[in-house]
C-alpha cells in the first residue's frame, strides 16, 4: 500500500490532532453552554440593571427595578417573556465559547508539551501551570471578543422590547454587521482589554486547577483516569475599564462590582464540571489521549 493511502486509513485524531483536540473541546464547550446558558443570561440582566438605574437618575419616576435576585430574575423572564427567552443570545454565546474554549485548550497542551514541557517523572509544576493557564485564557478570550459582545448585546433585546423600545438586532449576522457598521473592524473587540485581563484569572482558577489537581490525584493516589477524577478535580457606556469601574462605584456603591456574583459563581461550577467530563469522555471516544 503506498504512504498516500495509509494516510488516508489513518484516524482523523492522528492525522490532525491539533484540528481534532480544537473541535473536541469546541463540542464539549457548546454542550456545557447550553445547560447553563440560562444562568449567564440571569446574571446579564442583574449586573445590566445598575446601568439602567443610571440612565433614569433624575426622572423621579418612583418605578422599581423589575428584577430583585438570581431566583427573582430567572422568574421575571419566564414570566414575561417566555421559558424559550432563557436562552435568548444562547447561539452567539455557542459561537464564544466554539472559538473561547477551542483555541484555550489547544494553547494550553500545546504549551505544556512543547513551551513549556513536564518535568522528568511526567509531573507539571504549579507554576508552569499557572502561566500556561493564564496565557491560554487571554489568548482565547481576545480571538472571542467580537462574539463576546454580540452575546451580550443579544441578551439584552428581549429587555428592550420589555421597555418598550424597538428591537435593534435580527440575528448573529445582523449584529457583526451592525457592529462593524459602526465602530469599524475595531469596534469588534471594544472592551477586549478587562475581558482578556477577566479570562486571564479565571482559567488561572479553571485550568490551573483541573490540570494541577487531576495529575496530583493520579500520580498520588490509587484513583484511575476516569469520572470520579475528573469531577473532583474540576453597548458603550464606558471609555475604559478605569472609567467603567469609576462609575460603577460612584453610581450603585464598591459593592456593585459583586452584583451578580452569586448566579456566576453557581453557573461557572456547573459549566466547569458539565465541560470537563464531557470533554474527557469525547477524547476518550474520539481515541484522543486524556486532557
Amino acid at each position: 500500500m503506498i504512504p498516500r493511502q495509509e494516510e488516508g486509513l489513518r484516524p482523523f485524531p492522528e492525522r490532525w490532532p491539533l484540528a481534532s483536540k480544537f473541535v473536541l473541546s469546541a463540542c464539549a464547550a457548546a454542550v456545557a453552554e447550553l445547560a447553563t446558558f440560562p444562568l449567564d443570561l440571569t446574571k446579564t440582566r442583574l449586573q445590566i440593571q445598575g446601568e439602567a438605574a443610571l440612565r433614569h437618575l433624575g426622572d423621579n419616576t418612583g418605578e422599581a427595578l423589575p428584577y430583585r435576585g438570581m431566583i427573582r430574575t430567572a422568574a421575571g423572564i419566564v414570566q414575561e417573556e417566555g421559558l424559550v427567552k432563557l436562552w435568548q443570545g444562547a447561539t452567539p454565546a455557542v459561537y464564544r465559547h466554539v472559538v473561547y474554549s477551542g483555541v484555550r485548550i489547544l494553547t494550553y497542551e500545546q504549551l505544556r508539551g512543547t513551551v513549556l514541557r513536564r518535568a522528568d517523572d511526567n509531573s507539571f509544576p504549579l507554576w508552569k501551570s499557572i502561566v500556561g493557564g493564564m496565557v491560554a485564557g487571554a489568548i482565547g478570550q481576545f480571538f472571542a471578543s467580537p462574539t463576546d459582545l454580540v452575546k451580550v448585546q443579544m441578551q439584552m433585546e428581549g429587555r428592550r422590547r420589555l421597555e418598550g423600545k424597538p428591537p435593534r438586532i435580527r440575528s448573529v449576522h445582523h449584529a457583526f454587521m451592525m457592529i462593524l457598521s459602526e465602530g469599524g473592524v475595531r469596534g469588534l473587540w471594544a472592551g477586549w482589554v478587562p475581558n482578556v485581563q477577566r479570562a486571564a484569572l479565571v482559567n488561572l482558577g479553571d485550568l490551573t486547577t483541573y490540570d494541577s489537581t487531576k495529575h496530583f490525584l493520579l500520580l498520588n493516589t490509587r484513583l484511575q483516569d476516569g469520572v470520579l477524577c475528573h469531577s473532583i478535580s474540576r453597548g458603550l457606556l464606558y471609555k475604559s475599564s478605569i472609567d467603567c469601574l469609576i462609575q460603577a462605584i460612584r453610581g450603585e456603591g464598591f459593592m456593585s462590582l459583586y452584583k451578580g456574583f452569586v448566579p456566576t459563581w453557581m453557573r461557572m461550577a456547573p459549566w466547569s464540571l458539565v465541560f470537563w467530563l464531557t470533554y474527557e469522555q469525547i477524547r476518550r471516544i474520539a481515541g484522543v489521549s486524556s486532557f
